[in-house]
């Protein structure tokens, strides 16, 4: 049998992360002084987290399985936001301890917890794992490891607080979608974003072997753009392509051989959705 080499799914999450903080930087207006990516943005977030809350999920359907399975439990979201399942782990656990380091989405948490009445909510400004936390008996991460650089450190400070059930959200992309596509035509593999593929081979090589649940309710929605030229520009921005014009024509032609034209606009394929993992750490 010929040797193998091993990838190194850390190196690709890491290098992945700060592709996307690079990608942040230069949507970012250099000239308004504010680091908070959620700055004018919180509102909106959490009213697209509303609306998406009217569908059916498999994935709130599983945490109040599990905290009817650990009743009167103490529950930490990690990278709570607008705080959306603060209110559904609220109705369920003994308290709940929400984390963020955005001003603005805790600001928008503080205006739910007062309008719903969350009397059991304490409230921690940073980032994971730099926050420093008491044991709880469930910790849970809903779409908020994407910008941490080391993925190994982020789980590994969830297992030294967690009790009874640690439980992740994250995004699971088709590996032949579109983004997939490109990035294996520009840097020779399908990872186009942290996401579920790196980070479950990750756990694995960690001795961590969870359960997975994938979301089959529905898809992502898709993205959609008014013109090829601005679609072009979110891949090469995705691709980290910034200045560079070297790929332009062979990713244009993958773009118009992939997307469709729908009520004036290019609406990329559907190829996205959540996984759902939990394992019972000790």
């Amino acid at each position: 049998m010929k040797q193998i080499e091993m990838v190194n799914y850390s190196e690709i999450w890491r290098e992945l992360v700060k592709m996307g903080s690079e990608r942040r930087k230069h949507k970012t207006q250099p000239d308004t002084g504010v680091s908070d990516q959620w700055h004018g943005k919180a509102k909106q977030f959490d009213q697209r987290v509303n609306d998406r809350w009217r569908q059916n999920d498999s994935s709130r359907d599983f945490m109040i399985h599990t905290l009817n399975e650990f009743p009167d439990s103490t529950i930490v979201d990690i990278g709570a936001g607008s705080g959306a399942w603060v209110s559904l782990f609220s109705s369920h656990a003994k308290s709940v301890t929400a984390i963020d380091s955005s001003k603005s989405m805790l600001e928008q948490l503080k205006v739910r917890i007062q309008a719903e009445n969350l009397d059991q909510v304490n409230i921690l400004e940073g980032c994971w794992p730099e926050v420093k936390l008491e044991a709880h008996d469930i910790c849970f991460c809903s779409h908020a490891m994407y910008g941490a650089e080391d993925f190994e450190c982020f789980i590994s400070a969830m297992q030294a607080v967690t009790r009874k059930r640690i439980i992740l959200l994250i995004r699971a992309p088709h590996v032949d979608g579109l983004m997939s596509q490109a990035f294996n035509m520009v840097w020779g593999n399908p990872y186009d974003s942290p996401n579920y593929q790196i980070a479950i081979n990750i756990l694995w090589q960690m001795g961590i072997f969870p359960n997975v649940i994938m979301e089959e309710d529905h898809l992502w929605k898709p993205w959609a753009h008014r013109t090829i030229e601005e679609a072009l520009e979110e891949m090469k921005s995705r691709l980290g392509l910034f200045e560079s014009g070297e790929w332009d024509k062979k990713l244009w032609d993958l773009l118009e051989n992939n997307l469709t034209r729908q009520n004036g606009e290019y609406i990329w394929p559907t190829a996205m959705r959540t996984a759902l993992l939990y394992w019972d750490p000790g």
